[in-house]
């Protein structure tokens, strides 16, 4: 199935009062999450000669905004199970621009991103800061990617992908690809690595369109971002921490996206459409 943003949910168009929303809670965001961007910064101008790679502090300024901004925006935020605290990285299914926030709210990971975010306004600023790591879809650049991938593993990063390739409308999840996961058969990795698969569930408030929270398609950012600002009552997301598997123990790429794919998928299911706590 595909998605196009022609259809765009009701819930998307704005009252007065919706305006009045925006302007208060976009300014409260706005000044949180850009105030603690010149903050982490600052850090980093500390941080980089003497840790190198290494995020000892700026982090922590990341979750701060990250639990704030939902907090800010009225939106419910429940954390389901227990992030891993060993070596690896994290995948999980993609919905929106909020996934960012959800994902980063409850643990110190480092997302992995298309190359294009980094010239996104905003967003992009946001992701080089954060420390993002950017891969080009480029099959020449294969190896050079995974050599990154390592480097960021072994100094204890976590690396969040989303295998499918794509946001949706939050309904349902679709088929992870395999590609990326053939960086984790790496020798160096493939022996003491684990992956902890995430679900995150978007509950929108009852009697709004279920794919309120959904970015998919060609969607146009900024009216997704007003529209979630505009809404009132707000609902909510869950995000769901699954057992954390051995890479060593699946034989291939395949085999390891089709056992996280069924994971995610059944968690995403098992609690979409039941009300945020």
């Amino acid at each position: 199935m595909t998605w196009t943003s022609d259809d765009l949910p009701p819930t998307h168009k704005i009252t007065p009062a919706g305006w009045l929303r925006i302007v208060v809670r976009g300014f409260a965001v706005g000044t949180v999450t850009f105030g603690c961007l010149l903050l982490l910064l600052l850090v980093r101008l500390v941080e980089r000669p003497l840790c190198g790679q290494g995020r000892p502090v700026s982090p922590f300024i990341t979750q701060f905004v990250c639990r704030s901004a939902f907090v800010l925006m009225g939106i419910s935020y429940n954390r389901i199970g227990t992030p891993m605290t060993g070596a690896g990285a994290v995948v999980a299914n993609h919905t929106s621009w909020l996934d960012i926030f959800a994902l980063n709210a409850a643990k110190r990971i480092y997302f992995v991103s298309k190359a294009e975010v980094a010239a996104w306004p905003g967003i992009g600023w946001l992701a080089r800061a954060t420390g993002t790591v950017f891969i080009a879809r480029d099959r020449s650049k294969a190896s050079a990617q995974v050599a990154v991938f390592r480097e960021r593993l072994l100094h204890g990063h976590k690396l969040l992908f989303f295998p499918e390739g794509t946001s949706t409308d939050g309904q349902l999840v679709l088929p992870f690809k395999p590609t990326l996961f053939a960086a984790f058969f790496d020798d160096a990795l493939r022996e003491t690595f684990a992956i902890q698969p995430v679900s995150v569930i978007y509950h929108a408030p009852k009697g709004v369109d279920p794919r309120h929270y959904g970015w998919w398609g060609d969607m146009d950012f900024g009216t997704h971002l007003l529209a979630t600002l505009a809404q009132s009552p707000q609902g909510g997301v869950s995000v769901v921490y699954h057992d954390p598997v051995r890479i060593k123990d699946f034989e291939n790429r395949k085999a390891l996206a089709a056992h996280l794919e069924n994971v995610v998928r059944t968690g995403h299911s098992d609690h979409f459409g039941s009300e945020s706590r």
